[in-house]
Formats: C-alpha cells, sequence, structure tokens
C-alpha cells in the first residue's frame, strides 16, 4: 500500500510539474506575442531544456532581430536545421538585411532560403540592380501586373519601370482594369495618376459608375473621346454585370459600336463570364461576342456554360482554346473526354480517360465509371510494424509537432509535421500517418497518407474515428453513414475543436446560428456553444441539420451537400431550367468553395462506402439527375439558416 501511495505521489508531482511548463510555454509565446521581452527572457529560463525550447530560442531572437548579430542568426540556424524555425528565421533575417541595405551579406544568405516571397524577391532585384539595372527592370516588369497589392519592396523596382519608360499608357491601364475588376476603385485612382495628362478617368464619375453603374449607363452622359471615358463607362457595365449581366449585355448592345474592337471584346468577356456564373441562358451568346482573348478562369466558366446547355461542341472548344497548364487540370480532361465520346470520338476519349482513372480524385473516380469499371479503394500491400511506427515517433520533428498539438498551437504543429516529413518515400509517410493516428491527429494522418506515389493505405486517408457515436446517430436520422463520413472528413478532418474564420466549429462546423436552431428544434436543454467541441452534441447537431436539409431538397445528397455548405436556400437556386446530371451541377456552383467541396463530398463518400463495405452504388448514381426547380411543390424552408 506505502508503494502504491509513493508512486501516486509521484505521479502527481509530475502531472503537476508538466502542467506549470506547459503555462510557462504558452506564457512565454503571449511574451513574445507583445513583445514583452523582459518576460519572455524570464520564462525562457525555466523552459530550458523543454521539448519546445526551440520554439523559446527562436522567440528571444526574433524580437531583437534588427539589432541581432549574423554569428547569432546563422548560430540559431545551424543548430536547428530540423526544424522550421530555420527557414521562418532566415527569411526574416533577410529582410532586415535589405531594409537595412547590407546587400553582400544578403547575397551571400539568399541562396540557402527554400522559398522567397514576393516582398524577398523584390528585395533581391533590388540588390542586382546595383550592377546589372537593365537586366532587373526587365525581370521586375511582370510584377507590375501582379492583381494584388504590392509589398513596399517592389516599389522602388515599378518608380525605376516608370522612370526608364518601360511602362507605357497601356501597362497603367491594364493594370487599372485589374484594380477595378477586383473592385479596388481606390487603388485604380492611385493607379490613375501614373498616366499621361488628360487621360485619368475622373474620380467623381469613376465613383457614380461604381456606386449606381445602372443609373450611369442609363443617364448615357458619357465623354468617350479619351481613354479615361471609355474605360469609366467598360468598368461601368462590369460592374453591373456583376447583379445583372441581362441587363449589361442590353446596355452594352447599345454602346459597342462607340468602342474598339478589342474594347467590345473585353467588355463582353466580362459579361458572358459573369453571366455563366450566374447561370444566365445568354451566356454562351455573350462569350461568342467575346473573341479569342479569353483566360483560363473565363474559359473554365464557358465550359461550364457548355456543360448547362448540353453545348458539347462548346466544351471542347472553350477546352482546347485553354492553355496547356489550364486544359491539363483533372476537370477539364474529364469534360473534354466526355466531349469527345458525344461526337463519336471513343478512342480519343479513352485515351485521356485511362490515366485520369488512375488519379484518387472525383474525376479520377467518374473515368473509372466512364471506362466501365468500379471505383475501390487500393488494397493496402505494406504496412508498417509496431517497431517502425514506434522508431517515427521518437522523430524529434513529430516529437515536436505532437507537443504543439496537444497545447493548441495547431498552426506551428501543422508546420512542424510538415517540415518533419518531408522527402520520405512513401514507407515512411504511411509509418508517420500511423503516429499521427495513434495520437488522434487524424487531419495529420489523412494528409500525411495522401502524399504516397505507390504504396497506399486507404484506411488511414479515409479514417472512420467515433463510429459508435455517429452510427447511433446516422440510425436516428436514417442518414447514410458513408456521406455523413465523407461531409466530416471535408468540413474538419476530425479535428474535434475546429474552428473557421467564419466561426463555424467542431467535427460538423455548425454556425452558431445554426447550432442554435437545431438545438432548439431538439429540444435540448442547457444549450451553449461551448458544448460544440463535445463530440457527440456536434454529430447530434450536425446529423439533425443533415437530414434537414437532405428533406427540403428532395432527398438529392448532391443538392443537400451544396446546401450545407452554402445554404439549402442557395442550393435550390442553383437548379437547372431543365434536367442534368449531378455532376454538372456539381462543377457548375457559382462559388468555388462550394463546388469543390460537393465535389470532395461525393468523392468521399464513395470511398467510405467502399471501406464500409457497403452495397456498392457508383458514383454516377449517387450524383443522379438534378431535376428543374418546382417552386410550387417546394418545401416551404421557413426559418432554416
Amino acid at each position: 500500500m506505502k508503494h502504491v501511495l509513493a508512486f501516486l505521489l509521484v505521479m502527481a508531482a509530475v502531472t503537476a510539474q508538466a502542467a506549470g511548463t506547459d503555462k510557462d510555454f504558452l506564457a512565454a509565446r503571449e511574451a513574445y506575442r507583445i513583445g514583452n521581452e523582459a518576460r519572455l527572457n524570464t520564462y525562457a529560463k525555466r523552459l530550458r531544456g523543454h521539448l519546445l525550447e526551440p520554439y523559446v530560442l527562436y522567440y528571444q531572437l526574433k524580437i531583437r532581430l534588427d539589432h541581432a548579430s549574423a554569428e547569432d542568426v546563422e548560430a540559431f540556424i545551424a543548430s536547428h536545421r530540423d526544424s522550421p524555425l530555420s527557414e521562418r528565421l532566415r527569411a526574416a533575417w533577410l529582410k532586415v538585411l535589405a531594409k537595412s541595405e547590407r546587400w553582400d551579406l544578403f547575397e551571400q544568405r539568399l541562396p540557402d532560403l527554400r522559398d522567397a516571397d514576393l516582398e524577398l524577391t523584390c528585395y533581391a532585384l533590388q540588390s542586382r540592380a546595383r550592377t546589372n539595372p537593365d537586366e532587373v527592370l526587365e525581370e521586375a516588369r511582370p510584377i507590375w501586373f501582379v492583381t494584388g497589392r504590392l509589398p513596399e519592396s517592389c516599389e522602388p523596382l515599378m518608380e525605376a519601370l516608370r522612370a526608364s519608360g518601360a511602362l507605357s499608357p497601356d501597362d497603367v491601364w491594364t493594370r487599372i482594369r485589374y484594380a477595378l475588376e477586383a473592385g479596388r476603385v481606390s487603388l485604380a485612382r492611385r493607379l490613375a495618376k501614373q498616366l499621361p495628362a488628360g487621360e485619368a478617368p475622373a474620380p467623381r464619375v469613376l465613383e457614380a459608375a461604381r456606386s449606381n453603374p445602372g443609373g450611369y449607363l442609363e443617364r448615357g452622359r458619357f465623354n468617350l473621346k479619351h481613354r479615361g471615358g471609355r474605360e469609366t463607362v467598360m468598368f461601368a457595365a462590369h460592374r453591373l454585370a456583376r447583379t445583372s449581366p441581362s441587363q449589361a449585355a442590353r446596355h452594352w448592345e447599345n454602346l459597342e459600336d462607340r468602342f474598339s474592337p478589342e474594347e467590345r471584346g473585353y467588355v463582353w468577356s466580362l459579361i458572358g463570364y459573369l453571366g455563366a456564373r450566374a447561370h444566365g441562358p445568354g451566356a454562351l451568346e455573350w462569350y461568342s461576342r467575346a473573341g479569342e482573348n479569353l483566360s483560363d478562369r473565363q474559359l473554365a466558366w464557358k465550359v461550364r456554360a457548355g456543360l448547362r446547355a448540353g453545348a458539347w461542341p462548346e466544351v471542347l472548344a472553350a477546352i482546347d482554346a485553354m492553355t496547356e497548364e489550364g486544359s491539363e487540370q483533372p476537370a477539364w480532361r474529364y469534360w473534354k473526354a466526355r466531349a469527345l465520346m458525344e461526337s463519336g470520338r471513343t478512342h480519343a476519349a479513352e485515351q485521356i480517360l485511362k490515366p485520369l482513372a488512375t488519379e484518387f480524385n472525383f474525376y479520377g473516380q467518374l473515368a473509372v465509371e466512364e471506362l466501365g469499371g468500379r471505383i475501390e479503394a487500393p488494397v493496402a500491400s505494406y504496412r508498417p510494424s509496431t517497431v517502425e511506427v514506434d522508431e517515427m515517433s521518437q522523430l524529434i520533428g513529430l516529437r515536436r509537432a505532437l507537443e504543439l498539438y496537444r497545447l493548441g498551437q495547431r498552426i506551428d504543429a501543422n508546420r512542424e509535421w510538415r517540415w518533419a516529413i518531408r522527402g520520405f518515400d512513401d514507407k515512411q509517410l504511411l509509418a508517420a500517418a500511423e503516429v499521427a493516428y495513434r495520437y488522434e491527429n487524424y487531419d495529420r494522418a489523412i494528409s500525411t497518407a495522401s502524399r504516397t506515389v505507390l504504396l497506399h493505405d486507404f484506411s488511414l486517408r479515409y479514417p472512420a474515428p467515433y463510429r459508435e457515436v455517429l452510427r447511433t446517430h446516422a440510425e436516428q436520422f436514417a442518414l447514410d453513414e458513408a456521406w455523413i463520413y465523407g461531409l466530416i472528413r471535408q468540413e474538419s478532418r476530425f479535428i474535434v475543436n475546429a474552428r473557421s474564420q467564419a466561426g463555424a466549429r467542431g467535427l460538423m462546423q455548425l454556425m452558431p446560428s445554426t447550432a442554435s436552431w437545431v438545438a432548439h428544434r431538439l429540444g435540448l436543454k442547457n444549450w451553449r456553444w461551448s458544448r460544440m467541441t463535445d463530440v457527440d452534441t456536434n454529430i447530434n447537431l450536425g446529423t439533425y441539420y443533415m437530414r434537414h436539409v437532405l428533406d427540403a431538397l428532395d432527398g438529392h445528397t448532391v443538392l443537400a451537400s451544396a446546401g450545407y455548405n452554402a445554404g439549402p436556400r442557395r442550393a435550390r437556386a442553383w437548379r437547372p431550367e431543365s434536367a442534368i446530371e449531378g455532376a454538372v451541377y456539381a462543377e457548375t456552383i457559382p462559388f468555388t468553395e462550394t463546388r469543390n467541396y460537393v465535389k470532395r463530398v461525393m468523392a468521399n463518400t464513395t470511398y467510405y462506402a467502399n471501406n464500409f463495405s457497403q452495397e456498392l452504388q457508383s458514383l454516377k448514381q449517387r450524383l443522379g439527375i438534378i431535376h428543374e426547380r418546382d417552386a410550387g411543390g417546394e418545401r416551404p424552408l421557413g426559418d432554416t439558416p
């Protein structure tokens, strides 16, 4: 009895000590975040020898990096090559060197960096411009056309381009167009100051076109004698097309004869693109007026408009017009094959489908079925031994990652994990995935197992934790277990306390308003938002909402998956005017996030059904047919969130 008591006392002391060091590490991290170097140094003393001491040392060095010696920085990088902290410090140090114009040391250390962001790229060009300005300006020119906000390090290069005459007014107008297309009117106004006198659009007129494009076009008081006036009218047509493509098309038909062929094509390409995204019946006609100067993004939506209309020749022509990089995406390879089959060119279609069928994605599954095969998960031909998994779990990078996960530092943990497994072969990846699974870090198990090239284990790519809880609620609400798992894998990758930027939480990523609505419908007592990280509560609420959305959308899992992500009202609004394949519906969802979401959920569901040895249902059967909307016969949504 005395020995047992002594053991318990020792264990209690160890637990208390661990809790203390946890608090010390989190306090050190907070001190670094707020810039309190004295407090950080106090906690650093307590954390000597700790597994995460490299992070504390990084915090200490980073907080005084502007004044740190090259020797201290390089010593840290050399000592921590097994951690992503070395690369993060190297990038930060290079920026310090550039800002202080220590160019010789900057150029010596830059080649050691694995990946340079745009800020460092511009600093590197600045450094080279000291000795070879003409060559550097030529390399810097493409940066001018970057659509987002440029880092400050790029501004001297842009100024040099302007001063050298390397930027023409057309180049300035191109970037103004990019800014206006993105709705960044203030940036467009700043850029316009670089135009020759008299060419810039009047700020007041530009604002009128932005705030009320339909009214601006209706009034017709334009100055089309100079480019600023013409670009403002084109911007108004584009702005109006965002909400009413057909109205924008009517206005532009009345105006286009007063514009150049290039300007006419430019506006029609925008109206066609936005019309296709809005499922406008006139989209293909609008595209036909745009000419051939279409981007891959615009061509993608021309393909989708063709799919909705059943216009297979248009689908094929649009894909063939894409760049090689664009047309090689799985989606366009699959739809090109389908278009070829529709034209009777079966052999050419099969030559595309056969390699596509080896890929483990939505289009790979569809390709398998087009070739007459059945979707099955590959047999796991290799499983690491217990010894191999134990050895892998002792890898210092994975140990640090697991400790960071335990402390809730997921971003740093993910970085540490990815750094640790870089360069792993298939066997090592599967062993690392087993480590992640053992510690219930299912998202890391999925991402790590999904990196393999030849050896695969789909029980790790498609894990099924919490199955007893999930099965209970699947039976309660008469839902397909495989579909629930397919949805959760996409929503949270089984991270129990997952939080989205929008505020959704838990395994099934319910928003606060949705969770409260469902809790009220279920009559849950003592409901609190904090309960959303409880597995049973989250799955209970999530599966109820799945059932509700499924019933509201004709029992169709494709529509219900879209509705779960974007809301059932949107899923209804996206229904076609005449029946289309479920795959076409999924492909033509206007929201990129929801479009990818639905395809992944349906592909996941197929693999889970295979793993659960359910009666095999093809992906095409699951996708089914989406019929036209029957507004009179729809189930009322009421206050459904």
